[in-house]
């Protein structure tokens, strides 16, 4: 069931990217584009999905179990330290020069979009070189 459940999502958030232009490249640096031509539409799905999720957690801090009864798990990592920090600048910069961040590239790699697979192919050398000093510090 757990694995029925987790397409079920995926394939509603997938449709929820296509739908809302966040697996377009062009969509996507439309809104970056504060200094030219902005497409402020994202900024409406970004507003929509923060106010769900804040909704969501909410909820979900009152549980014990989800509803498919496995435990409840969520962030308890509350620090901003330079890993972070560094990590979101590096996000952001790939981001703006692709157009991509991780689930739109994939839905976008589903859709057969060559740039996809360039993007894919580079976020998966990048996670490999993070696994690789992750246990070298370790």
């Amino acid at each position: 069931m757990p694995v029925l459940t987790a397409l079920l999502a995926g394939l509603v958030f997938g449709l929820g990217l296509i739908l809302s232009g966040m697996a377009s490249p062009a969509k996507v640096m439309g809104f970056l584009d504060l200094a030219g031509a902005w497409d402020p539409s994202l900024a409406l799905v970004m507003v929509g999905a923060i106010a769900i999720g804040l909704v969501a957690f909410a909820l979900a801090r009152r549980r014990k179990a989800t509803l498919l009864g496995a435990t409840l798990q969520l962030p308890t990592a509350t620090a901003i330290d330079r890993r972070l920090v560094v990590g979101s600048l590096l996000f952001g910069v790939g981001w703006g020069l692709a157009g991509f961040c991780p689930g739109p590239a994939l839905v976008a790699l589903g859709m057969g979009e060559l740039k996809a697979v360039v993007f894919v192919a580079a976020m998966l050398a990048g996670m490999g070189v993070f696994e690789l000093l992750e246990r070298r510090r370790g």
